[in-house]
Order: structure tokens, then sequence, then C-alpha cells
């Protein structure tokens, strides 16, 4: 056994894979949170630029607008006070459950986002550990999972499903079907394809029978970026399960809301929930189907 002989031991590897996975996660967290500001911040420049005009935010005192808190080098500060979290007040899960979820400075209550977020990169981490053990699948499985997480929680938040976790997740598929790990590059490609025309198809169909946009174009990418990592035959229980419970769990929180059915609600998360699950479980779920209908 070489060197690294016992890493790749399952109880070596899970366990460290979590870890790893709760500490990606409160990086996650921050992706959330600060991306799509940013990218509002861009986009308002960009507007402007287009425009030719000079109208700044009044709230800006040198003629330009401050732009938002970059992903990596600003340090993390409570939203309500502001102060500067101290190292022992950002330790992924650990610190909320000391803090009580509550800011250790002004005490006001701490999203649980932050936690969800963590433990749930954590479990899914592992998972993916356990199912491809060490090596490259391993390592491009967590990218596949740490990119549906944080699009999933930008989704949640804002209904936006940004081109800058979308188009990468697209792009990091069709590259591994060159390996090929999960694929051949046949099959991406035409997933990717029929992935992204396929929810193009239905959202241009029901604009035309409507005159409503039923689902955004990050949608279709996301999609997309599904069928590149594994390939068509993948894309109909993927549609099938999100559009299942997409339909239960949209239903049950716009009942607890009090909202009616006309009421957006993301689909971005529940392609993604139905993405990863069949990524690491379709093949025993494909295998469960045929033998409950016979057909193995």
């Amino acid at each position: 056994m070489n060197d690294l002989g016992w890493f790749h031991a399952p109880a070596v590897l899970i366990p460290l894979t979590g870890l790893l996975g709760l500490l990606v996660g409160s990086f996650l967290n921050v992706v959330i949170l600060r991306l799509p500001r940013r990218l509002e911040h861009d986009w308002k420049q960009q507007a402007r630029e287009i425009l030719s005009t000079d109208v700044v935010p009044a709230e800006t005192a040198d003629g330009a607008e401050a732009a938002p808190p970059d992903l990596v080098f600003t340090g993390s500060h409570c939203p309500q006070c502001k102060h500067p979290l101290s190292p022992l007040d950002n330790i992924p899960l650990l610190s909320w459950l000391a803090l009580r979820g509550r800011c250790r400075y002004c005490g006001t209550s701490i999203s649980w986002q932050y936690p969800l977020v963590e433990l749930l990169t954590a479990l899914a981490s592992a998972t993916v550990a356990w199912r491809f053990g060490f090596g490259l699948p391993l390592a491009a499985a967590l990218a596949f999972t740490w990119i549906l997480v944080a699009a999933s929680g930008i989704d949640v938040r804002t209904q936006l499903l940004p081109d800058q976790l979308t188009l990468p997740l697209l792009w990091l598929g069709l590259l591994a079907a060159l390996v090929p790990l999960f694929v051949d590059p046949p099959a991406a490609i035409v997933g990717a394809a029929i992935g992204y025309l396929s929810l193009w198809s239905v959202f241009w169909l029901f604009k035309l029978g409507t005159g409503k946009e039923g689902m955004g174009y990050g949608d279709f990418k996301l999609l997309a970026a599904l069928g590149a990592w594994m390939g068509a035959s993948s894309l109909l229980p993927i549609v099938l399960l999100s559009s299942l419970t997409g339909a239960l769990v949209g239903g049950i929180a716009l009942a607890a809301q009090g909202r009616d059915r006309s009421t957006p609600i993301p689909f971005g998360p529940f392609i993604a929930a139905a993405g990863w699950i069949w990524f690491v479980f379709g093949r025993d779920l494909g295998e469960a189907y045929s033998r409950l209908f016979g057909l193995a």
C-alpha cells in the first residue's frame, strides 16, 4: 500500500470529505449572499454605460457606486450590526450552535440558511465520497455537488440562476466526458442539447399559450448541464422527479404562507436536487424500478 493508501479507506475518506464539505459550505453561504449583489451592481454599471447616462445612486458620495463585498477577500460581518466576525464566530455549524443562532455582538437572530447550507454540503459531500470512492470521479462529483448547492441557494433567495454557475457546470460536464468519467463525449453533447431544448420548448409553448413566462432561462442551462454530466437518458427521470417534488413541496409552501398558485416559485432547486439524486443513486433507482415492474 502506498503512503496515501490509508486515505482510500471509506472509514477515513467519508468523514474527511464530509468535514471538507462543511468548510466549503461556509464559503457557499458567502457565494449565495454576495454573488447576486455583485451581479446586480455589474448590471447597473453596464446599463449606465450602454445608456450613456451619468445618473448614479443618491447614496454614493464620490459619483461612483460602491461595489458590494467580493467573494473571497472581504471578511464576514453581521448583516444587522455590521460588526466583523472573529474566527471563532465563523466555525462552520459549531459557531451557530454555540451562539444559539444569535449574533454575539447585537443578539440578532442568525438565519437558518447558514447551518442548513453547511450541513447539506457536508452530508452531500460525504455521500458522493461513499458512492465514488477516492479518485478523479470523486473530485468531479464534489465540484458538481457544490455548484448545485450554491445555484439552488441563490435561486431560492432571488429566483435567479446565474450564468456564472450554470455555464461552468455545463463546461465541466463536457470536459469530464473527454476522460470519460461518467458518460462519453457524444452522450454528453446530446444530453446538453436535449436538456436545453426540452425546457426551452416548454417555455415557448407555455408563453405562446398563456402569454406568461413559466420559467427562467437559467432552468434551461441547468438542465443542459445535467445532461452534459449524465447524458440524455437521465433527463426524463430528472424532469419527472423535479416536477413531482416541485408541485408537492411548492404547493405545501404556498399553502403554509397563505399565497395563491399564481405566486412564482423557483424551479431550479428542484431540478438540482433531482439531478443530484439521479447522479448519485440513478443506477440503483433504475434497477429498483425495473424489478418493481418486472422489467429486469
